[in-house]
């Protein structure tokens, strides 16, 4: 039964991705004139996440918390890591931003190719120049009223602790003089098992907290903005991690 699901789930991310490329590029070269940050695109983009989210029978994915009141105001947007599906349950946030991504995945054909339409920010692991340029890139797209997306801990864990987060995001945000915005979320890590080509059942939630202003920090506030908000998602990963263990104990 999980090979067949998994199977099906598989066709579902292909054939989203046969179908939205063609979409993406028509409507990249309509907004072009005047959606310099690829908004739309990139909203269009990220709506492959819910519907094959919705079409796979074992997970369960929801986001909770409190939306930004204008989705074009910039947030440096950061998230605990889990899984590759992570990607997929983010996208449910009803807003576009830009993702800080490895290299690697824009090499994936089609799919990769679609990152690159849609302003997505490729960056190579260990070699300075390319974080340098992906910085720099982001800061573009911040200027441009687009929020940016990294995971702080620069890779996955593979625990449920969290790894130590890197300066990077926190740098930027005050650099450029715009709010963190912090993510939580719990769930994903049964939902693509490493180096399982089948999916699992997956109860996931995302939680939006509030923003966290960095207006008169500077570069020495990093290591205290980098652990207070690294300290609220493991805080409220807690709590999306006990409220599944009381649905699932009926409590």
């Amino acid at each position: 039964w999980q090979s067949i699901v998994s199977l099906w789930s598989w066709l579902v991310l292909v054939a989203c991705i046969l179908v939205w490329f063609p979409v993406l590029v028509i409507v990249r070269l309509l907004t072009a004139p005047f959606d310099s940050g690829r908004y739309i695109p990139g909203y269009i983009f990220r709506r492959i996440g819910p519907v094959m989210a919705t079409l796979n029978p074992l997970w369960r994915f929801r986001y909770s918390g409190t939306m930004p009141a204008d989705p074009r105001r910039p947030f440096v947007v950061v998230s605990n890591h889990e899984s590759f599906a992570d990607i997929l349950l983010i996208s449910h946030l009803p807003w576009e931003m830009k993702w800080l991504s490895k290299a690697e995945l824009f090499r994936i054909p089609i799919m990769g190719w679609m990152m690159w339409l849609v302003g997505d920010i490729p960056v190579w692991r260990g070699f300075g120049p390319s974080a340098v340029e992906a910085i720099n890139r982001c800061r573009a797209m911040l200027r441009k009223r687009v929020s940016v997306m990294i995971f702080p801990e620069g890779t996955r864990s593979r625990t449920a602790e969290l790894l130590p987060f890197k300066d990077g995001a926190f740098r930027l945000a005050i650099e450029a003089g715009v709010p963190i915005l912090p993510l939580a979320l719990y769930g994903t890590r049964t939902a693509l098992p490493k180096h399982d080509w089948r999916f699992g059942r997956s109860v996931a939630e995302v939680r939006v907290l509030e923003p966290i202003e960095t207006a008169g920090l500077t570069l020495a506030d990093v290591p205290h903005l980098k652990a207070r908000v690294r300290q609220l998602i493991v805080e409220t990963r807690a709590l999306l991690t006990q409220g599944q263990t009381d649905l699932r104990s009926g409590a």
